[in-house]
C-alpha cells in the first residue's frame, strides 16, 4: 500500500494469483494436477512517485498533487496540525508563484521591476530556492506609498519587494489548500473563487430570503495596522505545526515599513498590500470574529439574523432591533480582547427591510434609510407592481471623484495635438478591406417604389451621391433608404386585418386567382 497511513512501503505490491487456484471436490477426486504455479511477484515501479506535481504532456500545465493531498487531509481532519509543509516550496511553486504577480506593479526597496527580475529567471530562482531551503532568505523592508481616498485622505499601502512578492505567493498557495477548508461562507474577502460581486449578491438574497428589519454597518478601525502579531502567530499555529513556516511570516511581519529612508519596525500590524497581508488578516478575523458570529447566530438570535464581511468591511442584518443591540454591545467586547475597535462614524445600526418604509411612515418618519457597502449604496425601493426591492447604485463620493478625476485629465489633454491619419505612402503596403456597394440597394430602393412617389427619387439620388462618395453609409443616405414605402400588394394572414406598410395603415389587396393584374 503506497503512503498507507502508519504503513511502510512494501517490496510487493500483489502478486500475480494461480490458475486453478480453487478446485471443487469433483475435480480433486478425479486426481486431476493440482494449480498451476503462481506467477512471478512484482516489484514496485519506480517513476514519480516522489515528485510532488506533474504535467500533462500536451498543454504543460501543473497539477499540483502535492497541494490535493494537503486540501484533502484539511478537509477530513479539522484538528489536524501540519509539521511538514516547508518542502513544498520548489522551483516549480516559485515559478508559478512569479508568474501570477502583477507585470505592472509598483516595485518594492530593491526597485526591481517584474520585466527586470524576469530576465535569467531560471538561475533566480534557483539561488532563491537555495536560501529559502537553507535559511538564508532574509525579508526586505516594505516600501511606504500613499494613494488617494474618495474623501481626500490619504490610504497608507506597504510595497514588498520583488522576491518578497514570489515567496509570499507560494506559501499563500500552501496555505490556502488547508484555510480554504475551514473558512466559513460569510467570508468573500481575498479568496480564490470569491469575489465583491459575490458578497454583494448574497448580501441581496439574505435580505430578500430573510425576515430582516435592521442592518448592523460595521467596519474594523484602521484594521490592517492594529493586528496584534502575537495573537496572529497564535491562530496560525492552530493548524500549522512547521516551525519553518512559521519562521517565514515571523520574517515578513518584523520586517518593518521604510518612510523617507527610515525603517520603522511594530508589534502591530501586517502591512497593508503585501501578498500575504489578505490571508493573514482573513485568518485573524475567522478566530476573532467569524466564528464567535456564528455561534451567537445559533444560541443566542432570538430571529432571523445575517452576516456577509469582506475583510474588515461586513454587514449584519437581524429580524428584531434588541438582537441588533446586543450582538453590537458583545462584540464590542469581543474585539478589544483582540485589540481591535469599531469605527465610531462608519459603524451604525439603520432600519432596513421589506417593512422599513411602512413602519417609519406608520411613525411619522422619512424614507429609510440607506448604507454603504463595497462602492454601493443599498436602497429600499419597490418594483412597478409594488412589491419590495432593493436598488443599489455607485456611492456618490466615489462617482464625483471619478468625475473629477476624468474632468482633470481632460482639461489636461484639451490643447494637446489630434494624432494625424496615416497617408497612403503607409498604408501602400497593407491590405484594404473593400468598402460595400449602396448602389445597387439604392436602385432597387428606387425601382420599387409605386408611380407617384417621385418626391422620393429626390433623396435616393441625394442617397446614392453620398453613397459613392464615401466608403461608408452616410446618415441621410440611411435615413432616405429607410423611408421607402414597399408595394401595397402584401399578403396578410387574415383577410380582416389590416397592413402596415409605411407607417401607414391600409386594406389588404385582393389578389386574383388565375391570371395577372389588370
Amino acid at each position: 500500500m503506497m503512503y498507507g497511513h502508519e504503513k511502510s512501503d512494501s517490496v510487493i505490491v500483489a502478486a500475480k494469483p494461480a490458475n486453478k487456484a480453487v478446485q471443487t471436490a469433483v475435480e480433486q477426486s478425479a486426481g486431476e494436477a493440482t494449480a498451476a504455479e503462481p506467477g512471478e511477484p512484482r516489484a514496485e515501479t519506480k517513476g514519480n512517485v516522489d515528485q510532488q506535481s506533474t504535467c500533462r504532456a500536451q498543454s504543460r500545465v501543473s497539477v499540483s498533487q502535492a497541494l490535493d493531498r494537503i486540501r484533502k487531509v484539511a478537509r477530513e481532519r479539522k484538528r489536524q496540525r501540519f509539521t511538514a509543509l516547508f518542502h513544498h516550496i520548489s522551483i516549480d511553486l516559485l515559478e508559478e508563484a512569479f508568474y501570477e504577480l502583477k507585470q505592472n506593479a509598483a516595485p518594492g526597496v530593491d526597485r526591481l521591476m517584474w520585466t527586470d527580475y524576469e530576465a535569467d529567471l531560471e538561475r533566480k530562482l534557483e539561488d532563491l530556492h537555495d536560501r529559502v531551503q537553507r535559511g538564508a532568505y532574509r525579508a526586505l523592508p516594505l516600501r511606504r506609498v500613499y494613494i488617494p481616498k474618495p474623501d481626500g485622505r490619504q490610504r497608507p499601502l506597504a510595497v514588498a519587494a520583488v522576491e518578497d512578492k514570489i515567496v509570499q505567493r507560494a506559501v499563500v498557495a500552501l496555505l490556502n489548500a488547508i484555510y480554504e477548508e475551514d473558512f466559513l461562507g460569510i467570508s468573500y474577502g481575498f479568496r480564490p473563487g470569491r469575489g465583491t460581486h459575490d458578497a454583494l449578491d448574497a448580501l441581496c438574497v439574505g435580505i430578500h430570503s430573510r425576515k430582516v428589519s435592521f442592518i448592523l454597518d460595521a467596519d474594523i478601525q484602521s484594521f490592517f495596522d492594529t493586528v496584534n502579531q502575537e495573537w496572529l502567530i497564535r491562530f496560525v499555529e492552530h493548524r500549522i505545526g512547521d516551525r519553518r513556516i512559521i519562521r517565514l511570516i515571523r520574517k515578513w511581519l518584523k520586517a518593518g515599513v521604510m518612510e523617507d529612508g527610515v525603517v520603522t519596525v511594530s508589534d502591530r500590524g501586517t502591512g497593508q498590500g503585501a501578498v500575504i497581508s489578505p490571508l493573514l488578516a482573513n485568518i485573524y478575523l475567522h478566530y476573532a470574529l467569524d466564528l464567535w458570529a456564528v455561534r451567537w447566530r445559533q444560541r443566542e438570535v432570538t430571529g432571523d439574523m445575517i452576516i456577509v464581511r469582506y475583510a474588515d468591511d461586513f454587514i449584519v442584518g437581524f429580524q428584531h432591533e434588541s438582537d441588533a443591540r446586543r450582538f453590537l454591545d458583545e462584540m464590542r467586547e469581543r474585539l478589544l480582547k483582540f485589540a481591535l475597535t469599531l469605527h465610531p462614524e462608519k459603524t451604525r445600526l439603520i432600519e432596513f427591510g421589506r417593512f422599513a418604509a411602512e413602519r417609519r411612515q406608520r411613525r411619522g418618519l422619512g424614507k429609510p434609510e440607506t448604507f454603504n457597502f463595497l462602492g454601493f449604496t443599498f436602497i429600499c425601493g419597490k418594483t412597478r407592481q409594488g412589491k419590495f426591492q432593493i436598488k443599489r447604485k455607485t456611492r456618490r463620493d466615489r462617482m464625483q471623484a471619478k468625475l473629477k478625476m476624468i474632468k482633470q485629465e481632460m482639461w489636461r489633454r484639451m490643447h494637446q495635438p489630434i494624432p494625424k491619419p496615416r497617408s497612403a505612402d503607409q498604408c501602400a503596403g497593407t491590405e484594404r478591406v473593400p468598402a460595400p456597394c449602396y448602389r445597387p440597394l439604392a436602385a432597387h430602393a428606387a425601382a420599387s417604389q409605386p408611380k407617384g412617389s417621385g418626391h422620393m427619387d429626390t433623396d435616393d439620388a441625394a442617397g446614392e451621391r453620398l453613397a459613392s462618395e464615401t466608403d461608408h453609409p452616410p446618415p441621410l443616405a440611411e435615413r432616405s433608404l429607410r423611408r421607402h414605402t414597399p408595394e401595397v400588394g402584401a399578403v396578410c394572414g387574415k383577410a380582416a386585418r389590416t397592413v402596415l406598410c409605411g407607417g401607414r395603415a391600409m386594406k389588404r389587396a385582393s389578389l386574383p386567382l388565375h391570371g395577372n393584374v389588370a
